[in-house]
């Protein structure tokens, strides 16, 4: 299956077993650093921050030699210099960073239709049906691998497995520059070692209530009686968590995106600057698209968000999410991050939030964890008081009195003119 190579990486050696695979999950290594250090060859192996050099933005992305200090992604530039003082750092260069993406994205699609692109730099690919023409799941892998670094000129991390689960979990262990194969009979085997954090979608919080019941891997969590797992996670959690230590993901590789979608936006009264007031906007638009996909009966498989600049230019931002949610908050956390992803090279006239793909409450395979149950609990409350009292009616203590601090914030969010 794989053995550790000393950095910390598991892979596996060519012509690894690859029997009863057929997903791939794709990762490009650090994207944002490795595409400067493609375009500018001396910041090899130097520790590089992608992000503005003023102390309010955030770290975009950061090189191996940053992380290795601690810098994270969405982690205050500020914060990130404390860490790493002899960090360089460079501004994002968006527009190359999509063309790049594209390049890639080509790549995947020259061996399969079936690509599910995640965000600019992973996608899922399901190979199942390339076999004739490519070889094995494996082989593909590692021709994707080669084309990747020869055409591209940049580095990526392929999890193989039966699964999608676990091959991203596969992609992550194997990183940076790794390939990892799973073969469907060992997946089993590759699970039960691995802690309940490393399992995708399981946030902090419910890590935090299973390692606190003793439950730290996921074999723990296979041995763990469903009565057991209920109590601590909630019924359907139980279930679906249940389910996937015992490698089971129903999950489809989706090659087509919904188009229907429920958003907000505002304009504001004068161009804003500041980038604490929009991150508070974003999660505030979001709290209004959360109640109408709750509404409707909907959750959101992605999020996007709309930026308009003073000039009028305009940028869409977007990410497709683990799993599908109708929480504000989790919306909000999303739109925040894509946030930090934007150069915003001057004053901003125009802020939305959208939530897309679109599906049935309930209809995935999966759902939130209950490490969301106390924010159900709140923004159901909330649904409660609009129901009662209408928009508006009840809001964040934190938004309390914005008008008066922020007269350039309108006071009520609408819908975008084309919105579904």
């Amino acid at each position: 299956m794989g053995r550790a190579d000393g950095t910390g990486r598991l892979v596996s050696a060519d012509g690894a077993d690859d029997s009863g695979t057929g997903i791939l999950h794709v990762d490009m290594d650090a994207f944002y650093a490795a595409v400067e250090v493609l375009d500018d060859p001396t910041l090899a192996g130097k520790p590089i921050i992608i992000g503005a050099p003023d102390g309010r933005s955030v770290v975009s992305s950061a090189s191996y030699e940053a992380r290795r200090y601690g810098v994270r992604s969405a982690m205050p530039v500020s914060q990130a210099i404390r860490l790493c003082p002899h960090a360089l750092i460079v501004p994002p260069h968006f527009d190359r960073y999509r063309a790049v993406s594209a390049q890639v994205m080509e790549i995947f699609r020259s061996f399969t239709p079936l690509v599910e692109q995640l965000s600019i730099d992973e996608a899922f690919l399901d190979v199942r049906g390339a076999r004739r023409l490519w070889g094995s799941p494996g082989r593909i892998a590692q021709l994707i691998r080669a084309r990747v670094k020869d055409e591209a000129g940049i580095t990526c991390s392929v999890g193989v497995a039966a699964t999608k689960h676990v091959a991203k979990m596969a992609s992550t262990i194997s990183k940076p520059d790794g390939m990892l194969v799973v073969p469907g009979h060992r997946t089993l085997e590759f699970l039960g070692a691995r802690p309940v954090r490393a399992m995708w979608g399981v946030g902090p919080k419910a890590a935090e209530v299973l390692e606190g019941r003793g439950i730290r891997t996921i074999a723990d969590l296979r041995d763990t009686p469903l009565p057991v797992l209920a109590r601590a996670l909630g019924q359907a959690s139980a279930h679906r968590l249940h389910a996937l230590a015992r490698g089971e993901d129903a999950r489809e590789v989706e090659t087509t995106r919904v188009e229907k979608s429920i958003s907000h936006e505002e304009t504001f009264h004068s161009d804003v600057s500041d980038v604490e007031l929009l991150r508070a906007e974003l999660l505030r638009l979001a709290d209004r698209v959360a109640v109408r996909l709750r509404r409707g009966g909907v959750e959101a498989g992605g999020v996007a968000i709309k930026v308009r600049f003073a000039d009028f230019a305009t940028i869409t931002r977007s990410q497709a999410l683990a799993e599908p949610t109708a929480l504000g908050q989790r919306i909000g956390e999303v739109a925040r991050e894509l946030l930090g992803a934007v150069e915003l090279r001057q004053a901003v006239r125009l802020i939305g939030v959208r939530a897309e793909r679109l599906r049935e409450a309930g209809s995935s395979a999966l759902a939130l964890w209950d490490e969301d149950a106390d924010w159900k609990r709140v923004e159901g409350t909330l649904d409660d008081a609009v129901s009662r009292f209408g928009d508006g009616a009840v809001t964040r203590a934190a938004f309390l009195g914005r008008a008066e601090r922020h007269p350039e914030v309108p006071r009520t969010p609408r819908p975008p003119e084309d919105s579904d």
